[in-house]
């Protein structure tokens, strides 16, 4: 019951509220904190299980980043596509420069193979950070700056949205860091980027239970 709860909420555009209601109408009463330290406690972990089973994506990335309000100031989410569509990373940071951009790029880098081409926006910070990340490590990857084909991304940013907008901004940076990593891997196990034996077989919501029975096993 409880994974269920938290499968709600990272999977649905829902509060913490709304889920204590959801469930007292269901004869269990929990109050809406406990969900929350639930959330914290659990979402890191799926996270860090769930990279461990991504499937590889593309070698064409499409790169930008989206606002996420943060104890009422405006938070940077950098995420990344394929040409298909597909999650290849996603990082919450303080700032939108080329030190975050950086760190954005480095993480992508480190967790998939190296692309052959990157589209991002007309962004000078991005484009300085992927070319100081290019020199650094001797890497030849085609950097593109044409807004129209990033069409992608942007619109893969609207179920982040579509599923943040209820929760009325976080309270913390590490709330919103863990959260956020969650809506992320729930988006990607709709995509079909889950890479478990047999997961192709299974629902959107028994992926995600096999997934976290990885976490007892660890």
């Amino acid at each position: 019951m409880q994974q269920n709860r938290i499968r709600w909420y990272v999977a649905y555009p829902l509060s913490y509220r709304q889920l204590e209601e959801m469930m007292q109408e269901r004869g269990v009463f929990v109050d809406h904190s406990s969900i929350n330290r639930w959330a914290m406690r659990f979402l890191p972990l799926l996270e860090k299980i769930f990279r461990q089973h991504k499937r590889p994506v593309g070698r064409s990335w499409r790169m930008d980043e989206t606002y996420i309000k943060v104890k009422g100031a405006w938070k940077y989410l950098y995420r990344a596509v394929d040409k298909e569509g597909k999650t290849v990373d996603f990082l919450l940071t303080a700032k939108r420069d080329k030190a975050a951009a950086m760190r954005f790029f480095a993480q992508a880098l480190r967790d998939n193979d190296v692309p052959e081409k990157v589209t991002i926006d007309k962004s000078g910070a991005n484009k300085a950070a992927i070319d100081q990340i290019i020199d650094d490590k001797k890497i030849p990857i085609a950097v593109r700056q044409v807004k129209y084909l990033n069409n992608i991304v942007e619109q893969d940013h609207r179920v982040v949205k579509r599923i943040t907008k209820p929760m009325l901004g976080f309270q913390s940076f590490r709330s919103a860091k863990n959260v956020l990593a969650d809506i992320e891997l729930m988006h990607t196990i709709r995509k079909n980027q889950l890479n478990l034996k047999g997961s192709d077989a299974l629902s959107f919501a028994e992926q995600f239970y096999a997934l976290a029975g990885k976490i007892r096993s660890a």
